[in-house]
């Protein structure tokens, strides 16, 4: 749970408070807080009222997306904070081609973990 600044607020294209992500996975709200302390996505505070907030493009299909655990792992493996882990997820990559978010949304998790690997070199 981190502090995020304008630019990685204006990377992510949509965002979901802990209730609705709850809602759509079809847990409780004590679960989905379970997943932010287990590092399976990353909630961040925005807006306001300071409310948890986690990238939309982290749930598909009322699951979390697949390979992100594994993803973020890597990255923290690497050093990342979680708003340089946000920061890359969300920046384009022509190599994709698109983010490593929307990889990750279209079950490319393979390519999006190889570029992760690729950082701790």
């Amino acid at each position: 749970m981190t502090e995020i600044d304008a630019k990685i607020d204006a990377l992510v294209p949509a965002w979901l408070n802990l209730p609705e992500i709850a809602e759509k996975l079809g847990v409780e709200v004590t679960r989905v807080r379970q997943l932010v302390r287990d590092g399976q996505v990353i909630a961040v505070r925005r807006g306001e009222n300071r409310v948890l907030q986690v990238p939309a493009a982290f749930i598909s299909d009322d699951k979390v997306v697949k390979g992100l655990a594994g993803t973020l792992t890597l990255l923290r493996d690497d050093g990342f904070s979680d708003a340089e882990m946000l920061e890359w997820l969300f920046t384009p990559d022509a190599t994709l081609p698109g983010t490593p978010a929307q990889a990750l949304g279209e079950n490319r998790g393979t390519e999006v973990k190889r570029r992760a690997q690729a950082l701790a070199v």
